[in-house]
């Protein structure tokens, strides 16, 4: 099975706005996913939000898959809503329900990841039922900069080799 990506809205905002500071970081996301064959789901959710500021014309919605929010995803959004118990008290309720709609939607269709900007929110609550048992999905964030083996299923992270001293420091 192939990688596949729910898009948040953030990671759409910040990738069709040169001038947010991780614009740099979802074009290298954008084109590798592209270059991979890597399946990018667009979220009837998303599609919603982003649609407030800007136009969808100016997503190259040719490269994504749609996905249209059913009965399915809303009976999973009450499981998962549920299964947090709690939402942290900074957070704002409409903004976490629209989350958990995207968590709930990525995690019935065996979506691998969902890939946002969205650190206070989207990350933390998927991470958080991720880490529970609840869902497999796991969310990438931008702020933590470009890094292929993010996408990997299996969630092995690149090996990074210690430097090794040279002849003249031994």
């Amino acid at each position: 099975m192939s990688a596949s990506v729910l898009l948040d809205t953030s990671f759409l905002i910040t990738l069709t706005n040169a001038s947010r500071p991780r614009h740099a970081v979802a074009v290298q996301y954008y084109r590798y996913m592209l270059q991979n064959n890597v399946t990018m789901w667009f979220s009837a959710i998303v599609a919603s939000e982003f649609g407030i500021k800007q136009s969808l014309t100016d997503l190259p919605l040719g490269n994504f898959r749609p996905l249209n929010f059913n009965v399915p995803h809303g009976q999973k959004a009450a499981l998962i809503w549920n299964q947090l118990n709690t939402r942290d008290s900074s957070d704002s309720r409409h903004v976490v329900r629209d989350d958990v709609k995207l968590i709930a939607q990525a995690s019935h269709e065996d979506i691998a990841f969902i890939l946002t900007e969205d650190g206070n929110t989207l990350y933390k609550y998927c991470e958080r039922l991720r880490e529970a048992g609840h869902i497999q999905t796991r969310a990438i964030k931008l702020m933590d900069g470009f890094d292929a083996n993010a996408l990997n299923e299996d969630g092995q992270a690149g090996i990074v080799f210690p430097q090794m001293p040279s002849e003249s420091e031994t």
